[in-house]
């Protein structure tokens, strides 16, 4: 068993993903998003809409789905791992996002307290498991400007991106939505790189985009692979904008104190948890098949 399924595997046993209530209390999604539907009308409209998205959900055929040998070499997770201890615990993540959330999506910033803690490896397989269920659909965005990952996964690794979007009025979101080869997965990579990316997160075209993406299928997750605290501004201001936060520490090569002081400059009420995490190297997953 390789080092990251040893500590995935300990993070799942030993609780080491904890929901972080606030005053005793469960976190909350934003106000916009708890508003509980008290009519028929609203009852009736909320159902019309997860027909409509389920519908559109069963459309999304990947058009060239990649084979086991080909997800285990990216170190992705994939169903026919079964049991794998990997995969079970994405799954209890998975599992515990959607009883904090209520089932209902969310935009999700997943960070990390120093680099190399293997965020993008997390934020990957996380949306992965999501896409597990064919009832659920993930939208992966590449966050991190400055150190990019995601475009790795494509064959064209010029792919239009984030970046091209947010500077360009005139593009549609559709351009910049690519399909990686797992069913009902969607990646935003991080498109041209730029000296001061903070300007982008702070933009209204950066908030509209996230509204859009979310709003369009009731039962997408929108997962942000966001940069380490401790190593860009970005992150604060990609704390703002999304519903929840899972904290990536790289185990054993930190110190409880810079563990400490990234909890306390997190937003206690979206802080869902910490995943405890080696480096991201799996000799070989297509052993869980």
């Amino acid at each position: 068993m390789s080092k990251i399924e040893k500590a995935l595997k300990r993070a799942a046993t030993e609780r080491h993903l904890v929901l972080v209530p606030t005053d005793g209390k469960q976190p909350r999604v934003s106000a916009e998003r708890s508003l509980v539907a008290t009519t028929a009308e609203s009852n009736a409209l909320e159902i019309e809409a997860r027909a409509r998205s389920s519908a559109a959900i069963a459309l999304m055929r990947e058009p060239a789905p990649r084979n086991s040998r080909e997800l285990a070499e990216r170190q992705i997770i994939y169903p026919e791992m079964g049991e794998n201890p990997t995969v079970k615990a994405f799954r209890e993540v998975r599992t515990k996002i959607l009883q904090a959330t209520q089932g209902r999506n969310c935009i999700l910033m997943i960070t990390s307290v120093t680099g190399s803690s293997g965020t993008t490896f997390v934020a990957l397989n996380l949306s992965s498991a999501f896409a597990f269920d064919e009832g659920k659909t993930a939208l992966l965005l590449d966050c991190n400007l400055r150190n990019p990952r995601l475009h790795l996964l494509f064959k064209d690794e010029a792919s239009t991106g984030l970046t091209d979007y947010l500077e360009n009025p005139a593009m549609d979101v559709r351009t910049i939505i690519h399909p990686v080869g797992i069913e009902r997965l969607r990646v935003i990579p991080a498109g041209g790189r730029r000296e001061i990316p903070a300007e982008y997160f702070t933009s209204a075209r950066m908030k509209g985009l996230l509204d859009s993406v979310r709003a369009r299928y009731p039962e997408r997750f929108i997962i942000l692979d966001s940069p380490p605290m401790t190593e860009s501004a970005d992150t604060q201001i990609l704390a703002d904008l999304c519903d929840y936060i899972i904290l990536v520490v790289p185990y054993g090569t930190v110190t409880e104190t810079q563990v400490d002081n990234c909890v306390k400059a997190l937003d206690r009420r979206k802080l869902l948890g910490i995943v405890f995490n080696n480096e991201p190297q799996i000799p070989d997953l297509r052993r869980g098949r």
